[in-house]
């Protein structure tokens, strides 16, 4: 009997969620929208004011931007802004902490370069934005890394917000400007796994797989799996490869004791700070992922991005050969084949 309850157990634990399944849904329909307009690009502004716009007067819609939007002199000179700009609310990153704890959805648009994330477009943004309101949409769990910075001989600095850290892509640890290769320990749930000596270490979530991750050399990891990403930058050994950990362990990351230079750690490529010897780096998953809605489904939109943004795969088709000239092709290679061996024969006879 004991045996098999275990058995019954370990299918329960083994249960894998059906990415389907994971599906936007509203207590109440939405009344308030944070809009984040991209900087310096003014191919943004005419479609920034048509969003606005509408969920404003269309959706009587409460919207939020940042404070820098109403500071934009193409924006404050646009006749189409002025009507609505005084119903806008404003925040400021930092006295606003919408984003370290419990995220709300993000619906992204592309409208740049790679959109590797913005899956949506945005010519019919009216229907695309309703179905969302009206909680038709699929939804992806982005996971988070929370980083936390440990001073020498020190309490760590999580008591003090600019400490911790959330990461959605990668955090960095590299030499900096220094000349010399970098000599960072790295720790997994206490146990010392390696010293990396080169030029860094990205610690990245599924997300951040296909970033800088992927041009050092990673694999690229679906957002929906549970994992951290360990990928070393240049490292001064062939042998040392990226490697996949689970998503319940403690990285550790400190500058070792005979380390010639100090270290530099970055979080999403921000927040710049020095990492000196026995200072140390505590990386785990956050609690609180990030939920990115999806134009289609989990699957199509990851697929459809690695084609359309990272050229996966892409390559020229191998033309097929018909019937007849395969077997023409062939038999002339099976003659000219034949020739050779009784030429080599002959001469060595």
């Amino acid at each position: 009997m004991k045996d098999v309850q275990g058995v019954h157990q370990l299918a329960t634990y083994l249960t894998i969620q059906d990415p389907a399944s994971q599906r936007l849904t509203w207590n109440k329909s939405p009344l308030s929208v944070l809009v984040i307009k991209k900087v310096q690009d003014t191919s943004v502004i005419q479609p920034f004011i048509d969003l606005v716009s509408w969920l404003i007067y269309d959706k009587q819609m409460v919207v939020s931007v940042e404070a820098s939007v109403l500071e934009d002199v193409q924006l404050r000179n646009n006749t189409y802004f002025s009507p609505f700009r005084d119903k806008l609310c404003t925040f400021r990153e930092g006295k606003w902490n919408i984003f370290r704890q419990s995220v709300p959805p993000v619906m992204a648009f592309h409208m740049g370069s790679l959109g590797f994330l913005a899956p949506f477009e945005f010519a019919d943004f009216q229907e695309q934005v309703s179905n969302v309101l009206e909680g038709h949409a699929a939804l992806t769990l982005r996971s988070r890394l929370r980083c936390i910075i440990m001073r020498k001989n020190s309490e760590p600095l999580d008591k003090k917000s600019h400490s911790s850290f959330l990461v959605l892509n990668e955090v960095v640890v590299d030499r900096g400007p220094s000349p010399y290769l970098s000599n960072i320990d790295l720790f997994l749930d206490g146990k010392h796994i390696t010293t990396v000596q080169g030029d860094g270490l990205i610690v990245s979530t599924p997300t951040g797989s296909t970033a800088y991750a992927v041009a050092a050399g990673a694999s690229m990891i679906h957002p929906s799996v549970p994992a951290i990403m360990v990928t070393p930058i240049c490292p001064h050994s062939l042998s040392f490869r990226p490697i996949v950990v689970p998503a319940g362990v403690e990285l550790k990351i400190m500058v070792s004791p005979d380390a010639r230079n100090t270290a530099w750690v970055s979080f999403d490529g921000r927040h710049q700070q020095q990492l000196k010897i026995g200072d140390s780096l505590r990386v785990t998953m956050s609690v609180y992922p990030l939920p990115s809605i999806c134009a289609h489904d989990q699957i199509s939109d990851w697929f459809d991005s690695l084609a359309e943004c990272l050229h996966w795969n892409v390559r020229k088709k191998q033309r097929q050969f018909d019937e007849y000239s395969d077997l023409i092709h062939s038999s002339s290679n099976d003659t000219i084949d034949s020739l050779d061996r009784s030429d080599q024969i002959d001469s060595e006879v």
